[in-house]
């Protein structure tokens, strides 16, 4: 009699949930997604900026992960800074050499490479390298339940494992940035040293002639803000990586992905900012 009873009991719950209609998408699907994953990304860079100044702080895995980042991009940044800063002199000597102003060529180089290159092909090569390295690292240690078990011993993961990383992106990728312009105007003395014999110093005059100091600021400010991005974009998709290796391998793909998309939308913001502070 029991057993028929809650035979009853399941039968009757089981019509009614059929009967139930299913919740309606606000929008659609896709953009609810949409919305819901940008409000969990602002929330995520708020609770950064909230565990950012409350003690006690991570100085150690800070510089640990300053070196990861910084010491172990050397070698690729030098690379493609020169690469860059050549090809660059290569490609803009002819045009100038029709206008006579081929003596320009240092200068041309030095604007170029400070105000736009630097900043952007550091920042493009940290999104490849660093980026898809914090998304795989992190997501692999949220599927392998690491991240529950430092939560479970009441140790704060975000706030050793994410700010940590995002604070060392926001300090390093500046001064990648500074090192990427200097090795590219190397790499530009080269070609100019070769095809007009101008010695370093006399190189380096020409090349500085039409920098400004606002040239230089915001460079450092758009390098601190790739730097910020690539590390929060990183941090956020690992940290909430789910479906095991498959969503290891999606967290560091969209690591990527989004934050040259992010870098590229920054830069037309922070291009406009300054081109309206030079006029006057």
């Amino acid at each position: 009699m029991r057993t028929n009873v809650d035979l009853l009991i399941l039968t009757t719950a089981l019509m009614s949930a059929a009967k139930t209609p299913v919740d309606k998408p606000f929008l659609t699907k896709k953009l609810d997604n949409f919305f819901l994953s940008c409000y969990h990304g602002f929330a995520f860079v708020i609770r950064f900026f909230k565990e950012a100044w409350k003690p006690p702080y991570e100085g150690s895995e800070i510089l640990r992960q300053c070196y990861q980042i910084g010491y172990k991009s050397l070698g690729l940044i030098t690379l493609t800074g020169f690469i860059t800063g050549l090809v660059f002199t290569k490609q803009s000597r002819p045009s100038l050499s029709e206008f006579g102003a081929a003596s320009w060529l240092p200068s041309l180089v030095a604007i170029a490479m400070i105000r736009a290159l630097a900043p952007l092909v550091t920042s493009l090569i940290c999104a490849g390298k660093v980026g898809s390295s914090l998304g795989a690292e992190l997501g692999s240690m949220r599927v392998t339940e690491q991240i529950d078990a430092m939560e479970v011993s009441a140790a704060n993961p975000f706030k050793y494992l994410v700010v940590s990383r995002v604070l060392a992106t926001t300090f390093t990728i500046p001064l990648l940035m500074c090192y990427t312009a200097f090795v590219g105007m190397m790499g530009s003395f080269v070609d100019v040293h070769i095809s007009e014999q101008t010695s370093l110093m006399l190189f380096f005059e020409k090349a500085f002639e039409r920098i400004t100091f606002l040239d230089f600021i915001s460079s450092v400010v758009k390098a601190t803000a790739y730097g910020f991005t690539i590390g929060i974009v990183g941090c956020y998709q690992g940290y909430y990586a789910s479906q095991g290796t498959e969503g290891v391998g999606k967290a560091a793909n969209t690591s990527v992905v989004l934050s040259m998309f992010l870098i590229f939308i920054e830069e037309i913001v922070i291009v406009q900012i300054v081109n309206g502070m030079r006029t006057p």
